[in-house]
């Protein structure tokens, strides 16, 4: 029997239905869901499941696909560059944006959901095609925000791209531990900010050595990082 829904007369059905997946999958492996679980669930009809999906898979990347492109960092790196993707902020800029859209993503229960629903792809109910689901769409949400064209890639920023995705990945699996601690003041640390930076203008192409000597020239000035 379907759990009561205070908004299915309110939501889109592909919303619903989006909303029926993560609930689901919170509750069980993605190998035992079903289309009527599905349905079931989101208090839709099947006609209406497949007018809008060929099948449980494409219901799932539309569902992930919609949480990743929607991500806090997403937007960092977006708001962060130009029209060609190259770094419009300086570093202490970025810095502080990066700050912001950290506290964004921390201090907003609606990212917080975003970030409990990728987590539950790297946990124990998901399956290897959620997780190669979430590893494309991350790589190609900032393959957009940077404004790349993967045909025109080098193998450095390809690698930067790869390494990004892995730490992003690395930190979903960590997030049901992660949540559960006050993790805003490490963030918020200008050593992580520092590392963050660096790696945002690796991906993005622009030069790098530059900024890796100021962000290593201040660290020296300000002396050791407290152990």
């Amino acid at each position: 029997m379907p759990r009561p829904r205070h908004d299915s007369e309110l939501l889109p059905a592909k919303e619903r239905m989006r909303n029926a997946f993560w609930a689901l999958l919170e509750d069980r492996e993605y190998r035992k869901i079903t289309v009527t679980d599905i349905v079931h669930e989101a208090q839709v009809n099947r006609n209406s499941f497949y007018y809008h999906y060929g099948s449980l898979s494409e219901l799932a990347d539309d569902a992930i696909l919609q949480e990743v492109e929607n991500t806090s960092i997403a937007h960092l790196v977006d708001e962060t560059t130009d029209d060609h993707g190259i770094p419009s902020m300086d570093d202490d800029a970025v810095r502080e944006h990066w700050h912001k859209r950290i506290s964004a993503a921390i201090n907003s229960s609606e990212h917080r959901t975003r970030l409990n629903h990728m987590a539950l792809l790297a946990g124990p109910h998901s399956s290897p095609e959620l997780m190669d689901s979430l590893r494309d769409f991350t790589r190609m949400t900032l393959f957009t925000a940077l404004k790349l064209d993967e045909s025109d890639m080098t193998l450095r920023s390809d690698l930067y791209i790869d390494f990004a995705v892995g730490g992003i990945l690395a930190i979903l699996r960590r997030w049901p531990e992660l949540r559960e601690m006050n993790v805003a003041q490490t963030l918020y640390d200008d050593d992580i900010a520092a590392m963050a930076i660096g790696l945002y203008l690796s991906m993005s192409g622009d030069e790098v050595r530059d900024s890796w000597k100021r962000i290593f020239r201040r660290r020296g000035e300000d002396g050791p990082a407290d152990q």
